[in-house]
């Protein structure tokens, strides 16, 4: 099912862990809806960077996302997150052009220096926090 132009509900909701532990990683129609809007701004990010974008974790039902040592609050589990690549760039030079850019992101993460967690808010209506963040073996701190 496609969500927008290039992204399908298949490569948002794709994980190696259900498959490992035959788990059911479909969401409900309110978690598509976010996944819709997920998929609407990396739409905005592919554009920015005029390039396609590598998808390794979008919707995750809350056993997945537990079996995956994050936790329950985590915007994966309502379908509101996707941590992304994009070959030939770090996740640095991902984070700052984003920031730099006009995108209403809600949160904007480098995690551990290996992929970009990007979000939409938590419903419709709400507003992007724009939060720009760092999380590493040390902390989670502001992206500075």
């Amino acid at each position: 099912m496609k969500l927008s132009e290039h992204f399908t509900l298949e490569e948002l909701t794709y994980s190696d862990i259900a498959k490992r532990h035959s788990l059911n990683n479909t969401p409900d129609k309110f978690t598509i809806g976010n996944l819709t809007r997920v998929a609407a701004l990396l739409e905005d990010v592919r554009d920015l960077f005029n390039q396609p974008i590598r998808i390794n974790s979008g919707y995750r039902s809350i056993t997945v996302n537990s079996l995956l040592g994050s936790k329950p609050t985590s915007q994966h589990c309502i379908g509101c997150a996707a941590d992304i690549h994009i070959d030939g760039l770090t996740p640095d030079q991902i984070v700052k052009k984003i920031i730099k850019s006009d995108l209403q992101y809600d949160q904007l993460i480098r995690e551990f220096d290996s992929w970009v967690h990007i979000s939409v808010p938590n419903g419709e209506g709400y507003i992007a926090r724009k939060q720009a963040l760092i999380i590493d073996k040390t902390s989670t701190r502001p992206y500075a």
